[in-house]
């Protein structure tokens, strides 16, 4: 079970918004649904959590390039969004193989033979993702998380970030 949420940075202080991910494929998308809700061009945060097991940031400052941090890139590669979020850090780009694995092609259309099962093991090897946090450790430090206390925190991550924010009311309204 997701939980994800939009925090739109305001003269007045911050705006959460409950937000679907039904729609997003990429981080363009998501980057795209945070400027969206962005006052003014100002800052725009993006949180996504799943079941306490990890937890995602994305930052979008007006047009500038998201920024992402992942707090465990191999437990958020097994679900679709840290996946997304990961993949990309890492630059990872799957869509070219996801193509060919819709033509369901196994090699053996042309009378070839199938691969020995250790070269079918060789020829499906991706790279594992990497362990523990991912992406840019910085990315709220301005905004009064520290790289040390971003790397520190877990269970509840995105109540402790709303806390260093001061919008814990406003993102417990949308939980």
């Amino acid at each position: 079970m997701y939980f994800a949420a939009l925090l739109a940075r305001t003269d007045d202080g911050w705006q959460a918004s409950d937000t679907e991910l039904d729609d997003v494929e990429t981080l363009s998308d998501l980057a795209d649904l945070a400027r969206e809700s962005a006052v003014d061009d100002d800052t725009v945060l993006a949180l996504i959590e799943q079941e306490d097991a990890w937890f995602g940031v994305v930052r979008v400052d007006g047009e500038d390039d998201p920024r992402v941090f992942v707090s465990n890139a191999v437990v958020a590669g097994r679900s679709s969004y840290g996946a997304m979020l990961v993949d990309e850090l890492i630059g990872r780009d799957d869509t070219d193989t996801d193509e060919l694995d819709d033509l369901d092609l196994d090699g053996t259309e042309d009378g070839e033979p199938e691969p020995a099962e250790d070269e079918a093991d060789e020829a499906g090897d991706v790279e594992p993702r990497p362990a523990g946090p991912l992406g840019d450790v910085e990315i709220l430090s301005d905004l009064g998380v520290s790289a040390k206390e971003l790397l520190a925190l877990g269970g509840d991550a995105l109540g402790e970030i709303a806390d260093a924010l001061g919008c814990t009311e406003v993102l417990e309204a949308v939980r």
